[in-house]
Parts: structure tokens; C-alpha cells; sequence
């Protein structure tokens, strides 16, 4: 078995979601979950086809996103995984609602910071065994930082 740690590429501003799933429908069922629940959300999804011709699915309501999500599947070229491309949201607007998506399995990360997807090869098949999300911590919280967390959470309207 090789191991490989792909690098994700995408714009600094941009959250990316990688998941697994498990039906050629789930293409679709991202997209309307995801224009559901964020009004005038800006995103790209593409999903590993795992059987059949093998195809990487495609779709969004950016096209730069959804070339975005496209190259990103392409290079981890896993059976049934999943990547989306967000703009205008956050994961946490749309991550119960992409959860709930029946023929969602699993999800790996949520995240705008760079990543790295760990790839087990083997034969023809290749798997996602977990996700490198950003820098270790360099630190410990102290009351600096505590009182900018709870500001930060309060400028994005997440605290009242």
C-alpha cells in the first residue's frame, strides 16, 4: 500500500468541505442542499464516481468554484468522495444540512485552511484515511486571546 498526501489547492478565502458519500445522486442532492440554505451562496461540488465510468460529477452555482472543486477531486481521486468549493457562507451554514444528505457517509474536513488529504493507494482503488487541517498550535490560549475569540465570534454575528 502507498500512502500520499495531496495538497489541495483553492483561494485563500474559500471553505472547503470534503466528504464521502455513496450514490451518483449525491451530486444533485448537494446542490439543492446548499442553495437551500444559504441564500445567494456561491459554491462548487464534485464528487468521485466509484463504479461504472468512474466519472468525476460536477456542479455549482460558481463556475470558478466548481472548476475549483473539479481539480481538487481530481487529485485525490478517491471512489465516492466528495469536495465542495464554498464562497459567501461558512461550513457552519450548511454543515447540518450536508450531514442530513442520505447518501452522506462521512465527512473529513470543513475548513479555509490549507489542506492535505492522506491517500491510501492500493491496486486500482485509493481511500481517504484522514485530512492534515493548517498549523499545530504554537501556543496556549491566554486572556488576550479569549476576549478577541469571543469579539471575532460577535463581528461574524455567531454571539450576541
Amino acid at each position: 500500500m502507498e500512502l500520499k498526501a495531496i495538497s489541495i489547492g483553492k483561494p485563500a478565502d474559500v471553505n472547503c468541505i470534503i466528504g464521502q458519500a455513496h450514490f451518483i445522486k449525491t451530486v444533485e442532492d448537494l446542490y439543492e442542499t446548499l442553495v437551500q440554505a444559504v441564500p445567494g451562496i456561491k459554491f462548487g461540488v464534485a464528487f468521485c464516481e466509484a463504479s461504472g465510468p468512474c466519472l468525476i460529477r460536477h456542479t455549482g452555482s460558481d463556475r470558478e468554484l466548481e472548476n475549483c472543486a473539479v481539480e481538487a477531486a481530481q487529485a485525490i481521486a478517491a471512489g465516492h468522495v466528495f469536495v465542495v468549493m464554498l464562497a459567501q457562507a461558512f461550513p457552519i451554514n450548511v454543515l447540518n444540512a450536508v450531514k442530513a444528505v442520505a447518501e452522506v457517509c462521512a465527512l473529513f474536513c470543513a475548513s479555509s485552511n490549507p489542506l492535505q488529504v492522506l491517500v491510501a493507494c492500493e491496486g486500482e482503488g485509493r481511500g481517504v484515511i484522514g485530512v492534515i487541517d493548517g498549523s499545530a498550535p504554537k501556543g496556549i490560549e491566554g486572556e488576550a486571546e479569549r476576549a478577541e475569540r469571543h469579539a471575532l465570534l460577535r463581528r461574524f454575528g455567531y454571539k450576541q
